[in-house]
């Protein structure tokens, strides 16, 4: 995940003056891999409070109105026929050998290093891959009973599949929890400024730190521990489960998902796995109520490459516009043309925004108001657009964005350039598509084709030809093979009983973590949220509709999730929140088992 930015900080109301500042600490940046329900709330509060500064009264509650189910919310879910083994377990995690034991396995995985490179070649022909052949050993070590009962299958030499079989023969669709084993790479110039060394596991009675420790050896590792735990109490499922673990997830995913999900789709068919969990969002306190926020969707992306040809020659006799100074014309064009976004209802942001409005105890007012308004009003949603839009990370989470990130261009200082490009990078919004944005980019080049005398080509087709003779060519490529659309929305509705079994499940873990193990209610909230990146689930899209990206880590009070160092340096995962999560993969494996609806 992408490095943070500066912590934003809340000035007072104005006519308040007695209130003391507040901080909303959602660091601002580009977010690789979610913008939560969590971190969306906090960006929210920072926009509502420059838009209406005079109406926003920090820390004051404010009345609740009554929505038309905007946001329904499940009941929390227990398992029934495991209640027994499930408090057994739950005691279990919260103990100190527990703890114990599972910051060794974390630890231990942690020091081993599995960085991942964009320029690896194919597995079998480049040795960097080689790295995870200790990890897997280390994996049967730590977790004896996984390795010993379920069944483990190698795909491409580093993938991994493990399958729990039931007791029986199951006529039940299988639950997939997944993870990924390669980490971010690490930068040798900044390792001098970690608090403790990127691959030492260290742990300082609260926190894991190294690279990896968060994103996402928590994800594998927890997964291993509650399947390991479960195993040592007696539990055998009714239920397959299925675990898969790539290993190239940092950079592209396509040599380990990619082919996880050739073998998962061979062998269970299309829609043949009834849910499927990565890693993604966690929780947060938000506006006075805690939020979870399982990504339901993730936008798409295409790279494009933009290349200008023009004549050689000596720099002495140069041209009015070289190769280069007509590529940054281009380039300005784009950026001074980004996209136009609009808030649709179509949009998880805005699914987010119903459940924030109706359930958060804190949210103003006024704004409350317009969020609900805005189900039945176009002007009110319009309303609500320019409130939110004003953050720049909503802005870029809801439309499509591009940003320049490579440029190249010339060889010599005295000889004129022949060939100069740039790549640009495009996310694609949930509610538009890789045809429209390449419709987009074409049309707006072709005015800047013209005014320099260029013949025209995009994605293959010839646009323009140029005047006779053409000064040089503009050629657009598409450098993604396709590019990715945008990943289909997970269903939330009445009838979406795998949102509901993950809903319950976070409430009951919610709950059983904070010692109310038997509560009906919880005072957590589940709110739909969408990926501003994309996971391994990209390839998952076929085994099943119902896709979560929620790793149920708690980002405490107004916190951002990506600010645990994760892809930069310092990274660290708090122990107690870590074991949170194990608690949750327990409770949701127990829960699908007793799903027989799913």
């Amino acid at each position: 995940m992408e490095k943070t930015g500066p912590i934003a900080t809340l000035p007072a109301p104005v006519g308040s003056e007695a209130v003391p500042k507040q901080k909303c600490r959602c660091r601002q940046g580009f977010v690789k891999r979610l913008t939560s329900s969590v971190l969306l709330a906090c960006l929210l509060y920072t926009a509502v409070n420059n838009f209406f500064p005079e109406r926003l009264q920090v820390g004051k509650v404010h009345e609740i109105s009554t929505f038309e189910d905007g946001c329904p919310q499940a009941d929390v879910l227990l398992p029934s026929n495991h209640h027994g083994l499930w408090s057994t377990l739950t005691r279990q995690i919260a103990s100190e050998d527990f703890r114990k034991e599972a910051v060794e396995w974390l630890s231990g995985a942690v020091q081993i290093p599995t960085e991942s490179f964009d320029d690896l070649g194919p597995v079998g022909e480049d040795p960097r891959w080689e790295v995870f052949k200790p990890f897997h050993a280390y994996l049967k070590s730590a977790f004896p009973l996984v390795h010993t009962t379920l069944k483990r299958t190698e795909v491409n030499t580093y993938g991994l599949i493990y399958e729990w079989v039931a007791t029986e023969d199951s006529f039940l669709k299988p639950i997939l929890l997944a993870a990924h084993q390669g980490r971010f790479l690490l930068d040798a110039t900044t390792v001098d400024k970690w608090t403790h060394p990127p691959f030492s596991g260290y742990y300082d009675g609260e926190r894991i730190w190294g690279r990896g420790s968060s994103d996402d050896k928590s994800g594998l590792i927890g997964v291993l521990s509650a399947v390991e735990t479960l195993l040592k109490n007696g539990f055998q499922p009714k239920r397959n489960l299925v675990l898969a673990f790539g290993f190239d997830e940092e950079s592209s995913g396509s040599q380990g998902a990619g082919e996880l999900a050739k073998v998962l789709e061979e062998k269970y068919g299309k829609d043949g796995i009834a849910l499927i969990v990565d890693e993604g969002a966690g929780f947060s306190e938000q506006y006075g109520t805690y939020v979870a926020g399982p990504g339901i969707a993730e936008k798409g992306y295409l790279n494009v490459q933009v290349e200008v040809k023009a004549p050689g020659g000596h720099s002495s006799v140069p041209p009015p516009h070289t190769s280069i100074g007509i590529l940054s014309a281009l380039l300005v064009h784009l950026e001074k043309n980004p996209f136009e976004v609009h808030l649709s209802r179509a949009q998880p942001v805005y699914a987010t925004l119903q459940c924030i409005g109706e359930h958060a105890k804190d949210v103003p007012k006024h704004l409350r108001k317009l969020i609900q308004k805005s189900t039945g009003s176009d002007k009110a949603l319009k309303k609500l657009e320019s409130v939110v839009l004003k953050d720049h990370l909503i802005k870029s989470l809801v439309g499509s964005t591009q940003a320049v990130d490579l440029i190249h261009g010339g060889v010599k200082s005295n000889a004129l350039p022949e060939q100069a490009w740039a790549i640009v990078n495009h996310r694609v919004s949930v509610t538009s598509s890789v045809a429209e944005l390449k419709e987009r980019d074409v049309k707006l080049l072709e005015p800047i084709a013209r005014k320099f005398n260029l013949s025209y080509t995009a994605f293959g087709a010839q646009i323009t030809e140029g005047g006779v003779p053409a000064h040089g060519s503009l050629v657009l490529s598409d450098l993604s093979r396709g590019g990715l659309e945008p990943a289909p929305v997970t269903p939330t509705g009445a009838d979406a009983l795998p949102y509901k079994l993950l809903s319950g499940t976070i409430k009951a873990t919610f709950n059983a973590y904070r010692g109310k193990i038997d509560s009906d209610t919880s005072e957590i909230v589940v709110a739909p949220s969408m990926m501003s990146g994309n996971t391994d689930t990209k390839f998952y899209w076929n085994l099943t509709q119902h896709i979560y990206r929620y790793s149920h880590l708690n980002g405490g009070k107004n916190d951002n999730p990506l600010s645990r160092g994760i892809h930069t340096v310092n990274e660290y995962v708090e122990v107690d929140a870590w074991l949170e999560m194990i608690q949750f993969y327990v409770t949701l494996i127990l829960n699908a088992d007793e799903s027989l609806e799913l």
